[in-house]
């Protein structure tokens, strides 16, 4: 009988673990919700324009090379401060030297010809007005050896305009999220989790690179508009 009595004990406990267990089951237990995917964009007009100056030397020797390169950067460089941009929105981008190497005769080897030293700056100029001028500032203190690319518009401060997108991105979601516990026939509930994302912070100018017999002419310059794309993931409770 005692030992009876323990088996029908045993048992009875293992019994309302198995019950605990399946009271606590997270699929029962879990918070209905709906997730969407709201978006919202807006536009401004660029206010700074961004550009890789660059000269480039070639000489029989890497001293001369280099020296031509810095004596031509300088000159490109207060070029555009004289035109218009600020010292500080002046950084040093890519120094670099090059062997160049001779076509080999029939059976022999290649041998370094000379060297080809590269210098080049971001400038940053935040007067659109101005970019023409400094571009062209550049090309001429720059003279043949110039090149120019990576030209980029941008917004300065956006932030202004990330409050918008975010409101309307968010404006979106709850829409659509609304609509869909509406469908269910339910209530929408607490905002349970958020995620955003970005894009269109930065356009580019110009497709490629062009040198001083373009440049030496003031450069047309239109910013246009920026388009600035917000979207975000809200999941929302249902109740």
């Amino acid at each position: 009988m005692v030992r009876r009595a323990g088996l029908v004990a045993v048992v009875a406990s293992a019994l309302a673990l198995a019950l605990a267990a399946c009271g606590s089951d997270p699929a029962v237990d879990q918070e209905r919700s709906v997730t969407v995917v709201g978006s919202g964009q807006v536009s401004g007009v660029p206010d700074t324009l961004r550009a890789d100056i660059g000269v480039e030397s070639t000489a029989g020797d890497v001293t001369t090379a280099l020296n031509e390169t810095s004596e031509k950067v300088r000159a490109v460089t207060d070029a555009v401060v004289d035109a218009g941009v600020e010292r500080k929105d002046v950084a040093t981008q890519q120094v670099s030297v090059n062997p160049q190497y001779s076509s080999p005769a029939p059976g022999g080897s290649s041998q370094i010809s000379g060297y080809v030293a590269t210098n080049s700056i971001r400038v940053t100029i935040r007067d659109i007005s101005k970019a023409s001028t400094v571009l062209s500032a550049a090309a001429t203190a720059g003279g043949d050896n110039t090149r120019i690319s990576n030209v980029s518009f941008a917004i300065d401060d956006n932030s202004q305009l990330l409050e918008e997108a975010r409101k309307a991105a968010f404006d979106d979601a709850r829409g659509r999220a609304e609509q869909y516990a509406s469908l269910a026939g339910d209530d929408l509930g607490k905002v349970l989790t958020i995620k955003e994302t970005t894009s269109g912070r930065e356009q580019p100018a110009s497709p490629g690179s062009f040198e001083r017999d373009v440049a030496a002419a003031p450069v047309p310059i239109e910013p246009g508009e920026q388009e600035l794309t917000f979207t975000v993931t809200v999941t929302f409770a249902l109740s």
